[in-house]
């Protein structure tokens, strides 16, 4: 089983994933996000699994449910070492254990610059507050001071600010009458439970959603000189500004339930050599003929850098003389 450079587990070559997603959750006490994670990890359909619980207090109760539940555990503590020192200790446990993921379910830690940088796009963690409101300690007294109608949680990307990274999903929790930071903390945890294994799960499967994909595809697309985005044949298509059209979009569009980028080749023999070279990935695409070749995209390990390196191609096969000149000078700097 090949690893994708993102950390996707690859998919087998009918498309459906062989290995789900492997998550390292770190904790610094009771874990119970990570027990709400680790029990919608049993169901069959979920797309990751636990592979580490590491704390950085080896009395963390929630070690001793994850090690009776099977998950393997870890434990240093923080105490007498520097902040990177530690996060090396625990990065390297991660990596170890396998995972391609890191959720934060608790940790009671300030991150280092490194331990961030090196699970970039890769690290969750959840947040008692709908962000950006109340970073950091003390948010449900926060909430209730300021006198607002409703609490809530939010799960984010980690970044290097605190509680700043991009939201992925938030759930509201109406404030009662006679709410305390207690009794509303009681309620915001329950809504943590349900949100974080969803969240996650649809984080670690984006690469195989549409909206996703065409976003990927169109920064590259977009990116080329004068290119512009249409539709055509009930298809996001792209082109050069007023002229042909160098890429497309194609989601099930045939009812084959594919989601791929279509190009063109420079010849037959060229759609005819891409496709025997990997005839999972590679197809001879519907109505486009031999000048056409589709790209899949939702098989879990795509190589955006080869795609760009498609469109670009694809351009060049229409892009008037003068334009492409100007690219190749572009490209020398």
């Amino acid at each position: 089983m090949d690893r994708h450079p993102s950390g996707v587990s690859r998919a087998n070559r009918t498309g459906t994933v062989q290995v789900k997603a492997k998550v390292g959750v770190l904790i610094s006490g009771r874990g119970s996000n990570m027990a709400a994670l680790l029990y919608a990890a049993r169901h069959p359909s979920c797309p990751y699994e636990l592979v580490l619980v590491a704390a950085n207090d080896p009395e963390a109760p929630g070690l001793k449910l994850a090690a009776a539940e099977g998950i393997p555990t870890f434990a240093h503590s923080h105490k007498g070492l520097k902040r990177a020192e530690f996060d090396r200790i625990v990065d390297a446990q991660l990596r170890s254990a396998g995972a391609e993921y890191v959720a934060l379910a608790g940790y009671m830690r300030l991150l280092s610059p490194e331990f961030v940088a090196g699970w970039e796009g890769r690290m969750l963690n959840i947040h008692p507050s709908l962000l950006p409101r109340y970073k950091g300690l003390g948010t449900h007294q926060q909430a209730l001071d300021a006198g607002d109608s409703h609490a809530g949680c939010s799960v984010h990307i980690v970044t290097a600010e605190l509680d700043d990274g991009p939201v992925l999903g938030q759930t509201a929790v109406a404030i009662l009458p006679g709410d305390t930071a207690e009794s509303l903390a009681a309620r915001v945890l329950m809504a943590e439970h349900q949100l974080y294994p969803r969240t996650l799960a649809e984080f670690v499967t984006r690469e195989r959603q549409p909206e996703w994909l065409l976003n990927k595809v169109r920064e590259h697309a977009l990116a080329l000189p004068q290119a512009d985005e249409v539709t055509s044949h009930g298809m996001p298509c792209f082109g050069i500004e007023k002229g042909k059209k160098f890429a497309y979009f194609s989601q099930g569009n045939h009812g084959d339930g594919v989601i791929a980028i279509l190009v063109k080749t420079t010849a037959p023999e060229e759609q005819a050599m891409l496709i025997e070279s990997d005839p999972a990935r590679y197809y001879r695409p519907a109505y486009f003929g031999d000048g056409w070749v589709g790209i899949r995209l939702d098989l879990g390990d795509t190589d955006w850098d080869h795609i760009g390196d498609r469109l670009d191609k694809s351009w060049r096969t229409v892009a008037p003389r003068k334009l492409l000149g100007l690219k190749d000078i572009a490209d020398q700097f």
